[in-house]
């Protein structure tokens, strides 16, 4: 009977002894597995991305794996982040202290710049600031009081660098309020519906000039007249409708053309101090056709647009004027077509996401230089004055395994790579006149010990 029981009781010591190994073994190869099963090994490390030191069960600390720099320190539950803790920036300064639940900030907490300084104290729900709050500034003094929903402030004071208040929200800004700048330039006053302009009101520039008075629909100007720096009448709104010209609050022109329902929409024109676009817009976005320039002046892309982004057939140019690609974008990325250096054509062919994906390379000779399917394949890159810059294997649109970087035709770099960066293995390392400097190990993208 003694011998049964001896039995029974070594055989659950053994089976704990295994489940806790399998526990550590499923977690060193399974990052998932990591955050969902609560363990009570001591001091147990998890060396890729984050991992996590658990002193006991339920109280743990968070480290980046990479760097060894504590991230967080406080209690767990399942995995996740229950009860008081710690979160820390990664000069070792306290960015948060408070509650959590389900991995999430919860209940009162407070909040740390960078060097330390407090920067909120308050009430927060589901990783959200909500409730009871107040924010301060850099020097400590206090911007707002009030209330928060969804990290927005919604009641409460607002207040300038002087302590003076600037406004009053209710329900997040429901009838009249003042916004001001950083500085405490008043910039809006009039009326607002749910946080938005809504009614009445009246925009300024920095210096105090009046820039539009009228009335405002959704945070959209609807009727009214703008004015310039010199308060000179520039355009006139009727129904969210008319020809207008937007400045910054500095008084430098922005965009100029037509409105329909308080959006840009028909033709027009944006500026950065210089011309950047021209062409067709669409409930406020570029859409139809249009042409981005440098600060030059120089062309720099002619083609089609959709919700705000390249798409469509066009044509993109260097600097220096020189055609760049030709083709079809998708999404504001390159899609099909053929790309250039120094006017020789370089690849034709597939992209992903703006990598080559299917396709064939060229020299300079114009004859093929390499073949890349499904963005597999060895490959050259060259820079935009035709000198080859990388020599290598591709995989997935990337630079994996052995390849060769050079600098102005001049090699640089002899190793492995591994999702575009350099990583493994044995390397060579060049100066900028092709001398040896280094001939060594690396171990993730560095040198190794």
């Amino acid at each position: 009977m003694l011998k049964n029981i001896k039995s029974t009781c070594f055989v659950k010591i053994l089976f704990l002894y295994l489940e806790e190994n399998l526990k550590l073994k499923m977690i060193k190869y399974n990052k998932t597995l990591q955050n969902n099963i609560d363990i009570s090994i001591i001091n147990y490390k998890h060396f890729i991305g984050k991992y996590i030191i658990y002193e006991s069960k339920g109280i743990g600390k968070e480290y980046d794996g990479y760097n060894d720099i504590l991230l967080f320190e406080g209690e767990y539950l399942n995995g996740k982040k229950n009860g008081i803790g710690k979160e820390y920036y990664e000069n070792g300064e306290l960015f948060f202290e408070g509650g959590y639940l389900n991995g999430k900030r919860n209940g009162k907490g407070k909040e740390y710049d960078y060097d330390g300084k407090l920067k909120f104290e308050g009430e927060y729900l589901n990783g959200k600031r909500n409730g009871k709050g107040k924010e301060y500034d850099y020097d400590g003094k206090l911007k707002f009081e009030g209330e928060y929903l969804n990290d927005k402030e919604w009641s409460g004071t607002r207040y300038d660098i002087y302590g003076n208040i600037k406004y009053i929200l209710s329900n997040n800004i429901n009838g009249k309020g003042k916004e001001y700048n950083k500085d405490c330039n008043l910039l809006f006053e009039g009326e607002y519906l749910n946080g938005k302009r809504n009614g009445k009101g009246k925009e300024y520039y920095i210096l105090g000039q009046l820039k539009f008075e009228g009335e405002y629909l959704n945070d959209l100007k609807w009727n009214g007249k703008g004015y310039n720096f010199f308060e000179q009448i520039i355009f006139e709104l009727k129904d969210g409708k008319g020809l207008i010209k937007e400045y910054n609050e500095n008084g430098i022109l922005l965009f100029e053309g037509e409105y329909l329902n308080g959006e840009k929409n028909g033709k027009g024109k944006e500026y950065d101090d210089k011309i950047i676009f021209e062409g067709e817009y669409l409930n406020g976005k570029r859409k139809g056709k249009g042409k981005e320039y440098y600060n030059n002046g120089g062309l720099k892309f002619e083609g089609e647009y959709l919700n705000g982004k390249r798409n469509g057939k066009g044509k993109e140019y260097y600097y220096n004027k020189q055609l760049k690609f030709e083709g079809e974008y998708i999404y504001g990325f390159n899609l099909r077509g053929k790309f250039y250096i120094n006017n020789n054509l370089e690849y034709e062919g597939e992209y992903s996401f703006d990598k080559k994906w299917n396709g064939k390379g060229y020299n300079k000779k114009g004859k093929i230089a390499y073949e890349l399917i499904k963005g597999n394949g060895k490959v050259k890159e060259y820079n935009e004055n035709g000198q080859l810059k990388f020599h290598g294997e591709y995989l997935n649109g990337k630079r994996n395994g052995k390849g060769k970087e050079y600098n102005d035709g001049i090699l640089n770099f002899h190793g492995e790579y591994l999702n575009g960066k350099r990583w493994n293995g044995k390397v060579k390392e060049f100066d900028l006149f092709g001398e040896l400097i280094f001939e060594g190990e690396y171990l993730n993208g560095k040198i190794g010990k």
